[in-house]
């Protein structure tokens, strides 16, 4: 169960990486509080998505734990789009659990957002606050040394 809801967290934490309309100033490279994960979120049409771009050797070696070759180059964010009030939601896949969840995303402002995912109806919820990264360059090694 603590590996869930740790992976639970991490899928939480990229939902903070979409925000209300797809605003140039929110599209780029964000990561993760612990900045073992990188995303980089996109305009896909009539929503945004992210994709990873950098993952620790750590992070790396869990998603080999959980069958896949690399973490860099998944499609983890899909389909958010605004609710309202610069919120967004949209599905989430953890590759460590290989499922999609439901997720919620805030942006507190421009280097600052919030993600929140919940599983059990609401049971468990985790969020965590990710930072924007400037320019997609400092993203673009895939491991680094924990």
């Amino acid at each position: 169960m603590q590996k869930f809801i740790t992976a639970l967290a991490a899928v939480a934490a990229l939902f903070t990486f979409v925000s209300a309309p797809a605003h140039a100033e929110n599209l780029g490279v964000w990561r993760n509080p612990k900045d073992n994960i990188r995303l980089h979120i996109t305009d896909c049409g009539k929503s945004m998505c992210g994709w990873v771009v950098y993952a620790s050797r750590k992070a790396e070696a869990d998603a080999k734990k959980s069958g896949y070759d690399t973490l860099v180059g998944q499609q983890v964010l899909r389909d958010f789009a605004p609710t309202g009030n610069g919120n967004m939601r949209g599905r989430v896949f953890v590759p460590t659990l290989k499922v999609t969840l439901n997720g919620t995303a805030e942006f507190i402002d421009a280097r600052t957002m919030r993600a929140k995912g919940c599983v059990l109806g609401g049971l468990f919820c985790k969020s965590q606050v990710w930072t924007r990264v400037d320019g997609v360059q400092q993203a673009s090694v895939t491991t680094k040394t924990e």
